[in-house]
């Protein structure tokens, strides 16, 4: 396919649904005037578990190739610990392999070719010396506050952060140059890293990139989809009952557009992989909740549709049942492969080990040694007396006399008669 379009076609397809590009001039220089293979690289910490959002990076990777671009992806491990040890040391290599297999049948499930596409794993170049020095380097170059600032949208920012997290974007800064990349692809959220990257390569002798982001889906509970956050995202592997569960609390309010992550999918996942899958254009079925109420409604563009939303016409009533319904339809070839490899449901395992549910124990009161019944203590009798290690502790005596002595209660002689009158 890309050996038929034109320059111009090819660039129209890479920029299409981005929100941003810097340097475009580097991007063009390479397709117009060195009429090559664009070498474009995606790099994802690996983390919490892939989550829905996932799909907008693939789609956006599905158009490059077509474009007849070069990809590599990075799997990047190591960054993965780095972010305030968002991923365990131990657990790090099988969550490596667990990304591999989900990115590995998202692009299959899109239909997308692979062939110009390399999977790379960050510790196997990352651990070098030369990589080591040139790390050196870079920070002899960046300050403490530019490589914090270039990070805060991405590493998780906590109180008293630690030097891993400021290690963080000036390893992103170095890959362009270690992956041998034109561009870094990312998120709208990368984009201070990317100006980092901009600005101090040239200053360690690499060249500079240019810079592609891609929108941000809003979470289903709104803000940021994140993989370490369960309540903003639905798994790759979420059964269809627990995906109707989800999107029904998902944060949907009637007739807003803005910052709606019900309608930001619609957009920038549904149909855009229905446009892959179709030739270029996309589909969207919203069916009626009664057959009396009308014809379904069909979206072919999300500017309709937002029109719609806006008007009320298509409520979340509606629009939540459809969206369920895409997406399982979506998620099924992606379960079904999982389903049938024991190696990946193996490597799910190791990597993100179910976590063991304790019992609550039944907290004993601690009535102390001396009460009635206690095992350390005494033990009642029905006659009255006391049994027990502790016995002498609470026995009066063997008999009512002695009881009475022990107690210093003095018998008095019965009262006389007169004196009582």
């Amino acid at each position: 396919m890309a050996e038929s379009m034109s320059a111009q076609d090819k660039l129209a397809l890479i920029y299409e649904n981005l929100h941003e590009t810097l340097k475009e001039e580097i991007i063009e220089d390479v397709i117009v005037r060195q009429n090559r293979s664009l070498k474009i690289y995606w790099g994802t910490a690996t983390t919490g578990r892939p989550h829905c959002g996932y799909f907008v990076p693939m789609v956006k990777l599905a158009h490059f190739l077509r474009a007849g671009c070069t990809i590599k992806i990075l799997l990047a491990d190591i960054h993965g610990f780095l972010d305030n040890l968002k991923a365990p040391l131990e657990l790090v290599k099988y969550r490596a392999e667990y990304y591999r297999f989900v990115i590995t049948s998202l692009l299959k499930s899109l239909n997308v070719p692979i062939d110009r596409l390399e999977v790379v794993l960050g510790s196997s170049y990352q651990l070098s010396a030369e990589y080591t020095m040139d790390l050196f380097r870079l920070c002899s170059v960046v300050s403490e506050h530019d490589s914090k600032k270039a990070g805060s949208e991405v590493v998780k920012q906590v109180a008293n952060p630690m030097l891993s997290g400021m290690i963080y974007p000036l390893m992103q800064t170095l890959d362009e140059q270690y992956l041998d990349a034109d561009v870094q692809f990312g998120g709208v959220d990368q984009r201070k890293i990317f100006t980092l990257a901009t600005e101090s390569l040239p200053k360690i002798n690499y060249k500079e990139r240019a810079h592609l982001m891609n929108p941000m889906v809003p979470g289903l509970a709104g803000g940021k989809m994140s993989a370490s956050d369960p309540d903003s995202k639905v798994d790759l592997l979420d059964p269809p009952e627990v995906v109707e569960k989800k999107l029904k609390k998902a944060h949907c309010a009637p007739k807003e557009v803005e910052g709606n992550g019900i309608i930001g999918f619609v957009e920038f996942v549904l149909l855009s992989v229905e446009a892959l899958k179709n030739g270029g254009k996309g589909r969207f079925v919203v069916e009626r909740r009664k057959p009396e109420d009308g014809e379904p409604l069909v979206y072919e563009d999300i500017a309709t549709l937002k029109a719609d939303y806006e008007a009320d016409k298509l409520t979340p009533q509606l629009l939540k049942p459809a969206i369920t319904k895409a997406l399982v339809n979506l998620l099924r070839p992606i379960q079904e492969e999982y389903q049938a490899s024991a190696e990946w449901q193996d490597i799910a395992n190791k990597a993100y080990p179910p976590r063991e549910s304790k019992k609550k124990e039944k907290k004993v009161k601690d009535r102390g040694t001396k009460f009635p019944g206690s095992k350390g203590g005494v033990e009642a009798k029905p006659d009255g007396h006391v049994e027990g290690k502790a016995k002498d502790q609470v026995n009066l005596a063997t008999d009512a006399e002695e009881a009475m002595d022990n107690l210093n209660i003095q018998q008095k002689p019965p009262h006389d008669i007169e004196e009582l009158c």
